[in-house]
């Protein structure tokens, strides 16, 4: 691959577009880490708990999905700046600085997920899970550096949309399997479980990581500590803070979906029916991440989609506001997707570009990253005294929208992109 001139290869602005194979694999390697995200926070963990009969099974889920995102806040930078700074030499080889951690976290990933099968109390789901944690955030880190460092500016738009649809992808594709092809919460652990070997695995083995050199490993120690950078870059801070916003609006919103579909929709079969709401939310995502990267990315603008994305977003949520029916539902789901597509594509696009230093892609990226982790532990804390005390779930879809809606529009004040 061709880079700039001057810097070594692993530091290098790249210039070179990226081949479709490339794509390919990281679009997989990203489907298996989200599946094995997804799939176990909106089907599996609540269905483990809620066969454990405990009391507050609202309360359970959000203990037991807030003590993973503290994991993933803490683990995640962490990752990444290690990654920064990894030099691995075998046999007289100098490899990457990526790879290792990818299948190091796929490892990590599986054993957890397979534990998860023999928990049975809320303690044990909760540990399993924090494991699990641990090894897809390291993944995740190293895996959302490989667009900076590898992808050049103007098709990183195009990139980040087919790198952000497996989010959506991997929850449908979970929940299909775990609807109709395995059987019980144990076997749809031990299907992530080999999804995510094979289809993280082909990444890290058959695409380009470029050694670190030297003299930059050897910098670490004057590296200034991950909170300097909100203080010396404020485009970097804006771009956190609106990611961070949309981010507890999608946590807020997504979090108790089988329960409005049982308690305030009151559908009959309320599995089906979120195994429905997650089809059209794909589609909704699927028709509009890849376009609306391209589209960003012919334009050369990034910040009227992320704005354009919040409202379509807003929207969806109020209906499920002012219209708790399953007829708004399945609109919502469509309109939740659409948003949510153009919203992943073209953000993720723009924090590339705001990104301080090619020396520390994976640390600031892994800050980053806290601004998804963190909205999971702040999500259930939040969303469960509304849905119990202050008004139930209208006024838990209305704040939805709000917090979404000044997510989005906060982008305008990042200045170095248009």
């Amino acid at each position: 691959m061709s880079v700039t001139q001057g810097a070594p290869a692993a530091l290098a602005e790249p210039v070179t577009p990226v081949r479709r194979s490339w794509i390919g694999l990281l679009f997989a390697a990203n489907l298996g880490l989200w599946m094995a995200f997804f799939t176990p926070v909106q089907i599996l963990l609540p269905e483990q708990i809620a066969a454990l009969g405990v009391t507050g099974k609202e309360a359970a889920l959000g203990w037991v999905t807030g003590v993973g995102a503290l994991v993933a806040i803490v683990v995640n930078p962490l990752a990444g700046a290690l990654s920064d700074r990894t030099r691995l030499r075998i046999g007289g080889r100098a490899y990457g600085r990526r790879h290792v951690w990818t299948l190091g976290g796929a490892l990590v990933s599986a054993l957890s997920l397979v534990l998860l099968t023999r928990q049975g109390s809320v303690v044990g789901v909760a540990a399993g899970w924090a494991g699990a944690q641990v090894g897809l955030n390291v993944m995740l880190a190293s895996l959302s550096a490989a667009v900076p460092d590898r992808v050049p500016i103007h098709q990183r738009g195009l990139v980040s949309g087919w790198v952000g649809m497996p989010q959506a992808l991997g929850l449908v594709l979970g929940a299909v399997l775990c609807a109709a092809v395995v059987t019980g919460v144990a076997g749809g652990y031990l299907a992530m479980t080999a999804l995510l070997v094979v289809l993280v695995v082909p990444f890290a083995l058959r695409t380009p990581d470029d050694p670190l050199p030297h003299e930059a490993a050897v910098q670490r120690g004057r590296t200034p500590p991950w909170w300097a950078v909100f203080r010396d870059h404020p485009d970097f801070t804006w771009a956190w803070g609106t990611r961070f916003l949309v981010q507890l609006g999608n946590a807020l919103g997504t979090l108790y979906l089988l329960y409005f579909l049982t308690d305030q929709v009151r559908l009959a079969d309320p599995e089906t029916g979120l195994l429905i709401m997650i089809l059209l939310y794909t589609v909704g995502m699927v028709a509009t991440a890849v376009v609306g990267g391209r589209l960003s990315d012919r334009l050369g603008r990034r910040k009227p989609f992320v704005v354009l994305s919040g409202v379509v977003i807003a929207v969806a949520a109020l209906l499920l506001a002012l219209w708790p029916t399953w007829p708004a539902a399945l609109v919502g789901s469509v309109l939740l997707g659409a948003g949510y597509g153009v919203y992943l594509a073209v953000d993720t696009a723009l924090i590339t570009q705001v990104l301080p230093a090619a020396t520390d892609r994976g640390k600031d990226l892994g800050v980053i990253n806290i601004a998804t982790a963190a909205p999971q532990v702040l999500g259930p804390a939040l969303a469960a005294p509304v849905v119990t005390h202050l008004g139930g779930y209208p006024t838990l879809y209305a704040v939805t929208a709000g917090v979404t809606l000044l997510g989005s529009v906060m982008v305008v004040k990042i200045r170095s992109v248009a």
